[in-house]
């Protein structure tokens, strides 16, 4: 059996969290490859060491000293390694890269070393061998990931051995460091538990796994114990803030289950996520398994008599809202009208422009926009065996005085998602909660 284990940025903010992280590789003899962040806050008033690398990188492109900001960096690693009693070189590293800053070096390089230095340090503890990413995860041109290359020479690496790996980063065909986008160090994880085939992987972060909706509007709300990758994506889509969209990817072409778990809470189990479940794995007492929603939509209504017998219309609406770079995220429709439901801050600035071509090209009997929208969505597998869900939403949410402006569901359930103006949408994520969950 081999475990993966991917550690965030608040699990190497500090030595304290250091010794965490080995206690809990420690207590599992199969817990073999470690990936690690850079280091995070250590409180609310911290700064994270990626985000003083983008500094340092932003200050050398205007001439603009930046030595400050990188002491500040090095002291950061310093403090871990010298509470720890380690013997890892940081000085010899630190040098190199300062001379590498004054000769000119890519911003993905820079930011990349707050996971180098993390992986050091931790291999250093753990006493386990340092492997870097740029030994193993290949890029293609394009910026995707070349996993057949990359698990082939990981698979070459890592046999036999217990390794930590710097998350986040890998190099690209000419050998240039490249980084995936913030919170990639999640993707490196996934993508290391596939090309070794692991048992599990775990994600360890400073959350008990997920929780049923946003604690910020919904009091206390259950965690998440068990939940389908096919959930998961609904939810994250939707607007919770679970892992980086990439992680899921690599794990479920291998049928790997991913866990996530507290790093300051080790003993619970998180939420474990798989391609799917046993009837006798789940509260068959509970069919909704989340709730999320995300505010800011504008709508685009569009009218035109026959519209759904005018083949190609369609095709035009959206080839002229792909001219400009314009994402459809919801598509609700009837005989004669559609409506495309768009992210306000992708579509503010071309909205007039936009409007005015869908008139010329489709000559529309009406359009006109609804802005200030939120999306409301319940989420769970088995709400196609229950009848009456919709009903029911919609009655709690009518009990309450929240309008619903817009109803969408798909053909396999999965989710039920409303529409409501964004000064209802904490109270239809209480009242969808308050209903089905409590």
């Amino acid at each position: 059996m081999l475990k993966v284990l991917k550690f965030g940025g608040s699990s190497m903010a500090d030595a304290v969290q250091y010794a965490k992280v080995k206690a809990i590789v420690n207590a599992d003899p199969s817990r073999r490859v470690v990936v690690v962040s850079a280091a995070g806050k250590r409180t609310k008033d911290d700064n994270k060491i990626t985000d003083l690398l983008y500094l340092c990188h932003a200050h050398l492109q205007y001439n603009v000293a930046c030595d400050g900001i990188y002491d500040l960096i090095c002291s950061r690693y310093l403090e871990i390694r010298d509470k720890l009693g380690l013997k890892t070189d940081l000085e010899g590293e630190f040098a190199a890269l300062r001379k590498k800053m004054d000769e000119g070096i890519s911003q993905d390089e820079l930011v990349s070393r707050g996971e180098y230095f993390s992986a050091l340090l931790m291999a250093d503890y753990l006493g386990y061998d340092f492997v870097d990413a740029a030994q193993w995860l290949q890029f293609n041109l394009d910026g995707t990931v070349n996993e057949e290359v990359s698990y082939e020479k990981l698979q070459h690496i890592a046999y036999g051995r217990s390794v930590v790996i710097p998350g986040f980063y890998g190099v690209m065909p000419d050998g240039t460091i490249k980084t995936f986008t913030r919170g990639g160090s999640d993707i490196t994880g996934a993508l290391a538990a596939a090309a070794l085939d692991a048992s599990v992987y775990e994600n360890w972060t400073d959350v008990s796994g997920f929780l049923m909706a946003d604690p910020k509007i919904v009091d206390d709300p259950r965690p998440i114990e068990r939940i389908t990758y096919s959930e998961l994506r609904e939810l994250s889509y939707i607007g919770a803030q679970v892992l980086h969209e990439g992680t899921i990817f690599p794990v479920r072409e291998k049928n790997i289950p991913l866990n996530v778990r507290n790093t300051n809470q080790p003993d619970h189990p998180g939420t474990m996520i798989r391609e799917e479940f046993e009837d006798t794995e789940m509260d068959e007492s509970r069919f909704i398994t989340g709730i999320a929603g995300r505010k800011n939509y504008t709508v685009i209504s569009l009218v035109k008599k026959g519209l759904t017998s005018q083949i190609g219309l369609l095709r035009q609406i959206l080839e002229t809202l792909e001219k400009y770079n314009v994402q459809v995220e919801y598509l609700p429709s009837g005989i004669d009208y559609i409506s495309l439901v768009m992210s306000t801050d992708k579509v503010s600035a071309c909205l007039y422009q936009l409007m005015g071509e869908l008139e010329r090209k489709v000559k529309p009997d009406s359009l006109h926009v609804v802005d200030n929208m939120a999306i409301v969505a319940a989420v769970g597998r088995k709400m196609a065996f229950k009848p009456g869900i919709s009903g029911k939403i919609f009655a709690a949410l009518g009990k309450e005085g929240v309008n619903v402006r817009m109803i969408m569901q798909g053909v396999e359930e999965m989710n039920i998602i409303v529409g409501v103006e964004n000064q209802d949408f904490a109270s239809a994520i209480r009242v969808l909660y308050d209903s089905f969950v409590k």
